[in-house]
């Protein structure tokens, strides 16, 4: 099977947009976050059809299945270090929500070194909706939300930290038995 199938091509795709996301900010002209919100919805729309262009074409890969959580956690993790400088955002969010992916990352490694895989579970897929979500409305200056004085990405990432500790706490629960040992 060749590395650059379609949906390793898909996840490679989201890898490259994450320096291009960050030029953007960092360049600063007008606007510069409206671009930010396109590449960062397309990064995240990939996310999704790689998965299922793999299972759907029979090209489920090792390397797939490797750098495909890594290049959600760049893009996610790139997107909130933008959002705190930009919006001055609170540094305990980041520190929860990276601290759970380092937590479920090395249990998945200490898992992956007894041949056990670990699957995503529904706390956890929810989280990584409300967060995507969340980050697409910030970048989207809460366009149609501040028009009745709500700030729905903000509401949205405060939302995905509760539920990143609520999966972790599952997480670590569902699979203790890993690193008893």
């Amino acid at each position: 099977m060749k590395i650059l199938n379609l949906p390793n091509t898909l996840t490679l795709a989201r890898i490259v947009l994450i320096p291009v996301l960050c030029i953007l900010y960092y360049i600063g002209f007008p606007g510069w976050n409206y671009w930010a919100a396109a590449i960062f919805i397309i990064a995240s729309l990939t996310d999704l059809f790689d998965g299922m262009a793999a299972r759907k074409m029979g090209l489920v890969s090792n390397f797939g299945k490797f750098m495909d959580p890594i290049a959600d956690k760049l893009l996610v993790m790139a997107s909130l270090l933008i959002i705190q400088e930009w919006r001055n955002m609170p540094s305990y969010i980041n520190i929860v929500l990276i601290g759970r992916e380092f937590i479920i990352s090395g249990f998945r490694q200490v898992a992956a070194d007894r041949g056990v895989v670990i699957a995503a579970g529904k706390t956890g897929k929810w989280k990584t909706a409300v967060q995507m979500t969340g980050i697409s409305i910030i970048f989207l200056d809460n366009i149609l939300f501040n028009l009745i004085g709500i700030p729905m990405g903000e509401i949205l990432l405060y939302a995905s930290v509760v539920l990143s500790i609520i999966s972790c706490v599952e997480y670590i629960k569902n699979n203790i038995n890993v690193i008893k040992e």
